[in-house]
């Protein structure tokens, strides 16, 4: 008896299995981790599984669901740990890692015109330019980065370091008024950012992008040309702006308007724009960027650390401003982790509105991920988990003893976590790192 009741379930099973589609292959599926999804519902699916297949996420859902329903040819155990979008950096200047360290405790018109102008003017290179993005990239694999705005010299050599480490990028070609070591005039500097735009325009992982330095460091005629070299290409645009008290005074003596107010009637904000610190702004301003839909790029480390002053992020936000997190360069931060972004950026908000609510764990974290893609006008591609986006994603360890025990993961990330404790990072469904270990990078060659 027993045996015929063995067989009859055995048959059974056996015709279910058949009248069950094959399952589909893929090329990569992380699985069992606590899925952190930063879709618009802010899903977490815990446990949770993420199915890839070349660079796309192809499904987002429980374990066996996804394992039912794909064959991946590799499987990243996530069991214990942390999936979630990988992070956006929205400003920063890769090779100036060679300058870390190298002038501290400074105001930013001192510590640019004292110590960094005249030390880029002695050693900026192509290879020096090369060095630095490898050094770069390597911190930001190792630390969760997976997207990162540029604004530097030499760009070229930016894109080519961040596409062969497998990184994506919106990678600014500086235009300044004054000779600098790969341009001599702007005009010199707009010509080559348009050679550059012709390279890479249709890369994939680089998003060539036109980057006038700054109003201060640029006449009306080069801001002008700079924004219009960006709408013919339809390529982003990068400037600092109104990152310190000094720059809006200077722009009030000159032109009797604030930054924004100037920029405005001159015709230069589009809706590519990506505009770094604004720091100093009016409500007025922060209805111009609105208006344009200008991205702000929220650097909390270098603005306390020169102390330009605290950009009013719950402003911005209210006002329906895309804000995204950056670290800037690690000349003035000093370390590309945007996990300590996420940690200083909720603080700073805090302190300076004296309200604890201010920029909350899920605010900071929106800010380093999905917000950093709307900034950079990338939301429909990354910055969440989600089904026909690109697989960019990472893999963050919780068993270090300043993370036990784990309430609520949204606040480990923020307020526990450092880039040292990620252990994957995929970009493009390509893996970059794994268990701590660089694919992309000899890492002991790049140090």
């Amino acid at each position: 008896m027993r045996t015929i009741c063995a067989a009859i379930v055995a048959a059974i099973a056996a015709s279910a299995a058949i009248g069950q589609p094959p399952r589909r292959a893929v090329s990569i599926v992380v699985a069992g981790g606590t899925v952190i999804t930063e879709n618009a519902a802010r899903q977490i699916v815990a446990p949770g599984s993420v199915a890839i297949d070349g660079a796309d996420i192809v499904e987002v859902g429980a374990p066996d669901a996804i394992a039912a329903r794909y064959l991946p040819r590799e499987t990243i155990d996530a069991r214990g740990q942390i999936v979630l979008p990988g992070l956006v950096n929205t400003h920063t200047h890769a090779p100036m890692v060679m300058y870390r360290g190298l002038a501290d405790d400074l105001a930013l018109m001192e510590w640019l015109q004292k110590y960094i102008f005249p030390a880029e003017a002695k050693t900026v290179s192509p290879e020096m330019v090369r060095v630095g993005t490898r050094l770069a990239a390597l911190e930001m694999i190792e630390s969760g980065t997976t997207t990162f705005a540029d604004m530097y010299y030499f760009e070229e050599e930016i894109a080519r370091a961040a596409f062969e480490a497998g990184l994506r990028g919106i990678l600014g070609q500086t235009i300044i008024q004054f000779p600098v070591a790969d341009a001599k005039t702007p005009a010199d500097a707009l010509a080559r950012a348009e050679r550059f735009i012709r390279e890479f325009k249709d890369n994939g992982l680089v998003v060539p992008a036109v980057a006038p330095h700054a109003l201060y460091t640029n006449d009306k005629t080069t801001l002008l040309a700079s924004a219009e070299l960006g709408r013919k290409y339809d390529v982003p645009v990068l400037i600092h702006f109104a990152e310190t008290e000094d720059e809006v005074r200077g722009a009030r003596e000159q032109y009797k308007q604030t930054p924004a107010a100037y920029l405005e009637s001159i015709g230069f904000w589009g809706p590519r724009t990506l505009a770094a610190h604004g720091v100093w702004v009016t409500d007025e301003d922060i209805q111009v960027l609105k208006r344009r839909g200008v991205g702000i790029a929220h650097n909390p480390g270098s603005n306390m650390k020169l102390a330009s002053g605290a950009a009013p992020v719950v402003k911005y936000l209210a006002a329906g401003v895309a804000v995204g997190l950056g670290t800037d360069g690690a000349a003035s931060n000093n370390d590309l982790d945007m996990f300590g972004a996420m940690r200083q950026a909720a603080f700073l908000a805090k302190l300076t509105t004296k309200d604890p609510t201010a920029v909350s764990a899920r605010t900071a974290l929106d800010l380093a991920t999905i917000g950093g893609a709307r900034a950079l006008h990338m939301e429909a591609r990354i910055g969440s988990l989600e089904a026909g986006k690109r697989a960019d994603l990472i893999v963050v360890s919780m068993r270090a003893a300043r993370q036990t025990p784990m309430y609520d993961p949204i606040s480990h990330l923020v307020y526990a976590t450092h880039g040292d404790d990620v252990a994957t990072t995929i970009v493009n469904g390509k893996v970059l790192m794994k268990d701590r270990q660089v694919r992309t990078l000899d890492r002991a060659s790049v140090i």
